[in-house]
């Protein structure tokens, strides 16, 4: 590491507080154009004129964008974060602006895909950027307090969005979401220092991203994303559809479940930031992965009132997302000289992770039920905890640096 990037990252500048709000602010611009396809989804398929199903069909096309993530944020590690942040804004601007202007099924398509692929861009710089600035001793809580993005686009993006909607039209959000981006830009511009790459960062090429991703170190940390990812997805897919069936009640149990998979996940974030760094990385997603497990196999037993499903639900998903919060900073210290590269990795395995799950979870839980579901989850969810042992052997036996515990 350059002794710039030493100095930062042994301490937290007096301006950083000020650029991680930039930052997370930005981020919960992008996340909540990414998350409001969900609940406003019929809305905008009946203003276009069109079935749902269309519509369900451009969305689920997003995942298929996460297997390119790995073939473009290199560019934040060849080049510098901020080439990396501006470029991944500009993606998102580009496509809210070819939705204002054209607005239509096809460019509501293509709006969706260069969103999350600029999303893809930006989010691993964004890490990488904390990764180089802050000491692997303090990620946690300032990887934790980015990620509240996530969750605030929920509690705080879907009702505006909804407002904006309701007054102005379902393509308002998109001219909201291409100002806020350019005010982003600017921030960043203006705002955030100087940012060379990592002076061992491997150039932008497919040939030492292969190379990248044959290590051992990776792929037994990605493993863990993947699997816990899988668990988390399986459930993820069907819960709305067995909420319906339980309890016979639609608007109201799934505004309910949405509400607490906010707050859950915000509950979640606001975790890490107490208690990761001070357990330690590692031990932190072992309680992570195991609290997710007690969570699946509560799940269904707590089901007998709807209540009782609604809290099962809360802790199933406070506790995926201590994992997946609690993950982020353990995987931005992997491989330091490739943080953003590592980190677009970890997107891939997500990716595949959410393809697993949703690919199982209609014909498991049309077949065998709910339960059926939740046990495939906690499967998952060991396969994940059997990473996590791989991973802290390969560290013993000296394969990784200590610090990354």
């Amino acid at each position: 590491m350059s002794g710039v990037l030493r100095a930062q990252a042994n301490q937290i500048n007096a301006d950083f507080p000020r650029h991680l709000a930039l930052l997370t602010i930005i981020r919960v611009v992008l996340n909540t154009a990414h998350r409001m396809a969900y609940p406003f989804l019929g809305v905008m398929a009946r203003a276009m004129g069109v079935e749902v199903a269309v519509l369900s069909m451009a969305v689920s096309s997003r995942a298929f964008v996460g297997l390119l993530a790995p073939f473009i944020s290199p560019l934040s590690d060849t080049y510098g974060r901020k080439t990396g942040l501006i470029s991944g804004l500009a993606l998102f601007i580009m496509a809210s602006l070819l939705l204002v202007f054209f607005p239509g099924v096809v460019t509501f398509w293509l709006c969706l895909l260069l969103g999350v692929l600029g999303k893809y861009l930006y989010d691993p710089s964004v890490m990488a950027y904390i990764g180089d600035r802050v000491a692997y001793s303090q990620r946690g809580k300032y990887i934790s307090i980015n990620e509240t993005g996530w969750s605030l686009a929920f509690i705080v993006g879907m009702p505006l969005t909804a407002w904006g909607i309701s007054r102005f039209g379902w393509v308002s959000p998109y001219i909201a979401f291409a100002i806020l981006g350019v005010a982003g830009v600017i921030g960043i511009i203006f705002l955030l220092p100087a940012t060379p790459p990592h002076p061992e960062a491997p150039r932008f090429h497919l040939s030492n991203l292969l190379t990248t991703g044959k290590d051992i170190r990776l792929v037994a940390a990605l493993s863990i994303g993947l699997w816990t990812t899988a668990g988390n997805e399986i459930v993820n897919m069907v819960f709305g559809v067995w909420l319906e069936d339980a309890f016979q009640v639609k608007l109201t149990a799934l505004a309910a479940a949405s509400a607490i998979i906010g707050l859950s996940e915000l509950g979640g974030e606001g975790l890490v930031a107490t208690f990761t760094d001070k357990l330690g990385k590692r031990k932190a997603l072992m309680i992570g992965i195991l609290s997710s497990i007690l969570a699946a196999i509560a799940l269904p037993l707590l089901a007998t009132t709807q209540t009782g499903a609604l809290a099962g639900l809360f802790f199933f998903y406070i506790a995926f997302e201590f994992v997946m919060v609690s993950h982020l900073p353990l995987m931005s210290e992997v491989l330091p000289s490739a943080r953003a590269t590592a980190m677009s990795m970890n997107i891939l395995g997500f990716s595949i992770g959410r393809g697993v799950g949703a690919f199982l979870s209609q014909p498991v839980y049309q077949q065998f039920g709910f339960a059926a579901v939740t046990g495939i989850s906690i499967v998952f969810n060991l396969i994940g905890l059997a990473s996590l042992v791989i991973f802290s052997r390969i560290q013993r036996n000296g394969r990784l640096p200590a610090k990354v515990s």
